[in-house]
This record gives structure tokens, C-alpha cells and sequence, in this order.
């Protein structure tokens, strides 16, 4: 994608589409469910498989309804995000409810930096962009680097406008090292899928052999920053809620996998409880658990 291209693409369309208040947006969202979910299915089968091995004692029929009404909050997810390119930061916090506040306050109190779990489920762009406004901490995300330099440089521009810093995760062994002597927060997504199976965690999750994401872990045990979970639920359409969970509080201490593990099933119970709101189109389990000799 050309420079130019991309210039026209965000200010001629992206741009507008996030100056239209929620109501339009949603409006927007509906149309893009009916065109995504009937004509011209984006992953359907993809969703579909993943639902039928992680669920199977769910009817087909029960499985269609959790398919459908996934495809309507990823929508909403997507007008969501591009949202946060005009929204202020006021908007947002409205919509971002906080639960315990006090508890990475505590942590800041003692002098502790924290890494900060989460998966893909209900809305983690809108908790992680408003942690500057709910934490003393410093607060800090992992990101995939995008291929297009323009729109790398304006989610980064977004993200900073909020008082958040991004790190691409090429960038993360340096900033840690970096911003040692800061109270940070550092942000993970922690249900990716790890590029190297050989240096993942292998676990059951959600019916499926899986390979797990061990970088919350390996930073937390380096430095001893003690863990949260960001347990993040959908409240209503457009809006939020978000309640940290210690994981460990003294990461030196924990077994081997200890940790990666108890974040893994604090996300399994969230996406049980409704499923309807983790991300389904992303082909987590690519990666085939090899036999042992």
C-alpha cells in the first residue's frame, strides 16, 4: 500500500467514520455485520471449527447463536478501535468502568512495577489505552509492528495522545531494560500465539492441546514484578468493565509455568462464562503439539 494511498485512506475515510458519534457508528457496525455474517463470510468456517472442538457438548444449534452474535461484537470492535483516532480521552473513560483501582495504587505505593495479563476478549483496546487514567503507574503495551510505516506511526501517535507507551514486540527486552528504575505497568496480550511452538508452554485450553504465550512470565520472573490479570467484561453495547486479579504476587517464587498456566484459566473461565465475546477469527491453534520420543 502506497504512502499516498494511505494518506487518502485515513484522512477520506477512516478519519470520518471515527468523527461520527457512537449512535452512527453503531448504525455502521450493523451494516457491516449483515455484509460480513451473510454474503460474503469473513473466517466463518474458521469460527465455526474453532466453537465445535472447544465446545462440544453445545448443540449446533447453540453453536450457531454463539456465531452470530460473535460476528455482531466484532463489528462493534472494529468501529470501536478505529474510535479511538478522534475520540478524547473523557469519551472513553465513560464508557471503561474500573472496578478496584486501588490495587495496582497499593503496588505503586510499595515502589512495584506490574505486568498486566489480558487476552483477546469483550474490548481490551479501550481498559488498555484508559490505564494511564486509572493507574499511577507508567503504562505500557506490547504491539505487533505494522508493515505500513503511516498507519504504524498514527497508532502510535493515537495511543501516545492518551499517555500510553507502545513497544513493538522486537522492542520489548530493551524498554524493560530501559525504564527499570519506573513504575510501570507493562501490558501483554497474553492468548497470542506463540511464533515459536518450540519455546511456548503446551497446556489444555478449551478442549484443545495448545501452545502457550510465556512472555508475562519470563518478564515477571526476570524482574519480579508481580502479576494482574485484567479480567474484562462487556457491560452493555459500547461499554466496559475491568477487574485486575493478582496472578502472583512474587513471581521469583513461582513454579515453572505456574504463572503462564493461571492466566490461561482465568481467560478460559472468562470465555466460558460467555464466548461470544473472545476472539474466534484468529486461527489460535495453528500449531500442532509434537510427540514426545
Amino acid at each position: 500500500m502506497s504512502i499516498l494511498f494511505s494518506f487518502v485512506l485515513f484522512y477520506l475515510v477512516i478519519i470520518p467514520v471515527s468523527l461520527l458519534p457512537f449512535p452512527l457508528l453503531y448504525v455502521l457496525s450493523d451494516f457491516t455485520f449483515i455484509v460480513i455474517y451473510y454474503f460474503f463470510p469473513y473466517r466463518k468456517k474458521v469460527v465455526m471449527r474453532n466453537l465445535k472442538k472447544s465446545f462440544p457438548e453445545k448443540s449446533e444449534r447453540e453453536l450457531r447463536i454463539i456465531c452470530k452474535t460473535f460476528y455482531g461484537h466484532f463489528c462493534d470492535l472494529i468501529f470501536e478501535s478505529l474510535k479511538l483516532f478522534t475520540a478524547n480521552s473523557k469519551a472513553i473513560l465513560k464508557r471503561v468502568e474500573l472496578v478496584n483501582p486501588e490495587l495496582p495504587e497499593t503496588y505503586y505505593k510499595k515502589g512495584k512495577s506490574l505486568v498486566m495479563a489480558t487476552g483477546h476478549y469483550a474490548n481490551w483496546e479501550w481498559p488498555a489505552i484508559t490505564l494511564p487514567y486509572h493507574s499511577p503507574h507508567t503504562g505500557t503495551g506490547i504491539y505487533q509492528k505494522l508493515s505500513n510505516k503511516f498507519f504504524d506511526k498514527k497508532l502510535r501517535q493515537t495511543r501516545a495522545a492518551f499517555g500510553m507507551k507502545l513497544m513493538s514486540t522486537r522492542e520489548v527486552a530493551s524498554f524493560f531494560e530501559q525504564h527499570v528504575n519506573e513504575l510501570c505497568t507493562y501490558g501483554f496480550i497474553n492468548d497470542q500465539s506463540p511464533s515459536d511452538p518450540l519455546k511456548g508452554h503446551w497446556m489444555r485450553f478449551l478442549n484443545h492441546d495448545t501452545c502457550m504465550f510465556t512472555g508475562v512470565e519470563r518478564y515477571a520472573v526476570r524482574y519480579n514484578y508481580p502479576v494482574l490479570y485484567g479480567v474484562i467484561t462487556k457491560k452493555r453495547r459500547g461499554y466496559y468493565k475491568i477487574e485486575y486479579q493478582v496472578v502472583h504476587d512474587n513471581p521469583v517464587d513461582s513454579k515453572p509455568f505456574e504463572i503462564t498456566e493461571r492466566c490461561a484459566l482465568i481467560n478460559e473461565s472468562l470465555i466460558r462464562s460467555a464466548p461470544e465475546y473472545w476472539l474466534w477469527t484468529h486461527k489460535r491453534w495453528k500449531h500442532k503439539r509434537l510427540l514426545q520420543p
